[in-house]
């Protein structure tokens, strides 16, 4: 039985990772075939940082997330304070229910309903111009990122010990001095696991971005989708296999924050039990 176990895992590995294995292999591939790979080389790369269209997009990809995720990081971590302190329990259980729907809602729909809330705005406003634009970009992907941010940030407000703002209040503290000298410390690990999720979401979103987005401004993922309408040429494949290692890295620098925190975590409660 435990050597069928491995076998398993094994396959679903393969089944995984193959397809990007694949794509790597001939993101080095010396011509420009995508069936038979005629030799190691680098060629592709270069031609991929020399495209001017691909730094522009790579580019507004970049500002859109980092300004994206920045602002649902600051909103999310004040979003699940709020939620934290809620006295009534059946209201906070409501709340986070409502906040979690974003999560388990299709891309598509929430893309649609979004799209056809902007262009509703717009007309209500008076917009000349395109209704829909950078903004309505970087408010969708607010959006979307938010209950990632809650749900990272809630059980590090849950885990934290109720004691230490009271203490912090009694020893002369404001409740806003109180929060950044004592409760955002103790969250930090949750707070900065939400910030890396909510960049790597918001770096290769495409769906909601497709129905979001305006004309004159382009993501990578739009760009690439844009490029398999006509020949996907190998640049792309080294650019996929670039995205690929920078999320798998932030997926790591995220895990070790993860990891640290709950050492942290459990030597505190080895200690307090000694005591």
């Amino acid at each position: 039985m435990k050597h069928l176990s491995r076998v398993f895992i094994a396959i679903c590995f393969i089944i995984l990772y193959a397809p990007i294995l694949v794509l790597m292999l001939f993101s080095f591939n010396s011509t420009a075939s995508t069936g038979v790979f005629s030799g190691f080389s680098l060629y592709w790369y270069g031609e991929l940082f020399k495209s001017g269209d691909v730094f522009n997009a790579l580019r507004n990809t970049l500002i859109l997330a980092v300004t994206s995720s920045l602002t649902a990081t600051v909103i999310g971590t004040c979003a699940a304070v709020g939620l934290d302190r809620m006295r009534s329990r059946r209201m906070r259980g409501i709340v986070s229910s409502v906040t979690n729907v974003p999560m388990m809602n299709p891309d598509i729909v929430t893309g649609v309903s979004m799209m056809l809330l902007f262009v509703f705005v717009g007309t209500l406003i008076g917009a000349t111009e395109d209704k829909l634009n950078f903004w309505t970009l970087f408010i969708a992907h607010v959006t979307f990122n938010l209950p990632y941010v809650i749900l990272n940030v809630s059980p590090k407000l849950r885990q934290m010990d109720r004691n230490l703002p009271e203490a912090a209040l009694d020893l002369g503290c404001t409740p806003l001095q109180s929060f950044f000298k004592v409760e955002l410390p103790a969250i930090l690990p949750g707070v900065l696991s939400g910030l890396i999720m909510a960049f790597t979401l918001s770096l290769d979103d495409f769906v909601i971005s497709y129905f979001t987005k305006g004309s004159s401004f382009q993501t990578l993922p739009l760009y690439i989708y844009g490029m398999t309408k006509k020949t996907v040429t190998p640049d792309m494949y080294a650019l996929a296999t670039i995205i690929f290692f920078v999320i798998l890295i932030l997926l790591i620098i995220s895990n070790i924050i993860s990891t640290k925190d709950e050492r942290k975590q459990a030597k505190i409660r080895k200690s307090l039990n000694k005591t």
